[in-house]
């Protein structure tokens, strides 16, 4: 185990008996498999909060690299001037049946880390190239825009309600 991996805890979700989730724990859904839908999901519906406690969600595209969720965008719009007042966050996958939901805490990264940039414009470029007008670059965050998503809690199932999962991670 790693140190990121001895962050998270795994355990069933808090649900109504009625909805049949097992007590037990073998049967809990593998962090390999969260990890690889994260991976390859090329659209995330973000979640923030309005200034009046309203919800704002908006379907972005995205990154997870090194178990931290990464999404860029312009200071200018809606959730992103939501995540710099209220850091609360949520995002998640298109689908309804291969789940995956993170909760946590979101901040602007500023200019990244050399090796962070790198990774993300391998992934970008894999997901998003050939989209008409977008040539991604290490260089595309150096002056900001480039906003990061700390789990807290991540959610997720494939075969619900047998393989219901919930991970917490503890603070850093």
């Amino acid at each position: 185990m790693n140190a990121k991996s001895d962050s998270r805890k795994a355990s069933r979700p808090l649900m109504p008996k009625d909805y049949g989730v097992p007590q037990g724990e073998d049967t809990l859904l593998p962090w390999e498999t969260v990890e690889e839908q994260l991976q390859k999901e090329r659209i995330f519906w973000v979640c923030t909060v309005r200034p009046d406690g309203r919800p704002h969600t908006v379907p972005l595209w995205g990154a997870w690299f090194n178990e931290r969720f990464y999404f860029d965008g312009s200071p200018e719009t809606r959730h992103v001037r939501n995540l710099m007042a209220n850091p609360a966050v949520s995002v998640h996958l298109e689908s309804g049946e291969e789940v995956v939901i993170i909760e946590g805490t979101g901040r602007a990264v500023g200019k990244p880390p050399r090796e962070l940039a790198l990774g993300l414009y391998e992934i970008y470029r894999g997901k998003y190239a050939g989209w008409p007008g977008y040539e991604p670059t290490p260089e595309m965050w150096d002056e900001g825009g480039l906003y990061e998503i700390v789990p807290q809690r991540v959610l997720a199932w494939r075969n619900f309600p047998s393989d219901a999962t919930r991970w917490v991670f503890e603070s850093e």
